[in-house]
Order: C-alpha cells, then structure tokens, then sequence
C-alpha cells in the first residue's frame, strides 16, 4: 500500500492520524505531507528530539526516561499516547531509536523502537533491530516502517 493508499482509505473512513517523531526527525510527516490533499488526514507531527521535548510536548514522563532511556518501547509508547491525546487524530504513531553512527552494546545502531496508539485500542509498542545500515537507512527504514504501522492502525479502525 502506497502512501497515497493509505490517505485514501484513511479519508473514505474519515480518520486522521498523528505522529511523533524522534531519530527521524518529521520524515514520516513529511512522507504524508508530500502527497496533494493530504491535509484532510494528516493532523499533526511532533519532532521530539529531545528527552524535554519528549516531557514537553507529549508527556512523556520523566520516570520512564530515567528507568528505561529514550531509545525505549515504554517511551514509544507514552510517545504514541501522548500524540493521541494531543492531537485530533485516531492513529499515531511513534519512533524513537539510535540512527547512528554510534550506539552501545546495550543500544545498538540501527535500534528503533515504535508506537502505535488507536483510539479505543490498547497501544502497543515494538523494537525493530534494523541493523548498522548508515544514519539515512536506517531513518528511511524506521519511516517506512511507520507508515506501515500507520496503515495498520487505520485498518483496524476501518475494519
């Protein structure tokens, strides 16, 4: 399912969806944002860089950085849920890993952390190890794999 399709089928059902992003810096709203008419779907994104932008803008709770780090599915998660609750959206989802170069042998390169929040779903959360592909690979894969979290998200709510 191409971008376009997943507007479409958002906007045949009337939802919208958020994100909040952090290694990718917006890339995942900016893949929504390039397509013509996508502002009926598309809400709003949230580039959370940092840990207080984190707290700031999505509430984040500064238990959870301190317990897990950023780089965290629990952090995704409140990520996701924050944007929810922020937004006038139905799906969001959240990203947040290490892009590179760098890591540790705790957080490797190429670690990545997701959530997706659905309104009335439980949000879930998961961690993709793509792998020490190079700062732009692994950011464009982390998108691509949020748009298709996205596309799930909207499925379950039009289904």
């Amino acid at each position: 399912m191409s971008v376009q399709d997943l507007l479409e089928l958002a906007r045949e059902k009337d939802i919208r969806v958020a994100t909040a992003e952090s290694c990718t810096g917006g890339m995942v709203a900016a893949a929504l944002t390039d397509v013509a008419g996508s502002s009926d779907v598309f809400d709003r994104g949230f580039v959370t860089y940092s840990n207080a932008a984190k707290r700031d803008m999505l509430g984040v709770r500064a238990d959870t950085l301190d317990a897990v780090g950023a780089v965290s599915e629990e952090v995704a998660r409140e990520m996701a849920d924050g944007a929810l609750a922020r937004s006038e959206a139905h799906v969001a989802v959240s990203i947040t890993g290490i892009a590179g170069p760098g890591g540790s042998d705790v957080k490797p390169e190429g670690r990545v952390c997701f959530g997706l929040a659905v309104s009335g779903l439980t949000t879930s959360s998961e961690t993709v190890e793509f792998g020490a592909l190079g700062r732009t690979r692994v950011r464009e894969a982390a998108r691509d794999h949020a748009l298709a979290l996205l596309r799930k998200g909207v499925t379950a709510i039009a289904s």
